[in-house]
């Protein structure tokens, strides 16, 4: 009995210890599909900084790409494919 409450600490342990390193470079992957134009843009520093533009030209403040409305989120992406390469 003593022996399987071990193995079970340690897989406990193990687990916990992998769990950040399996969790961790998901935002860093991230895509974003757009309906627009039915593609997929990756979001990288360039788009973060194109995104935060567009925030400023129309005096929004900033908020998470992901928690703006489907019509804001279309609307950004017209922007953004009117304005390939600048960013």
């Amino acid at each position: 009995m003593l022996r399987i409450k071990g193995y079970i600490g340690s897989m406990l342990l193990g687990a916990a210890m992998l769990a950040p390193l399996l969790t961790s470079g998901c935002a860093a992957h991230a895509r974003y599909y757009d309906d627009y134009r039915a593609d997929y843009h990756p979001w990288n520093d360039g788009e973060a900084h194109a995104y935060r533009v567009w925030l400023v030209e129309r005096h929004y403040e900033y908020r998470d790409f992901n928690r703006l409305s489907r019509e804001d989120q279309r609307e950004y992406w017209r922007w953004r494919h009117d304005h390939p390469g600048r960013y």
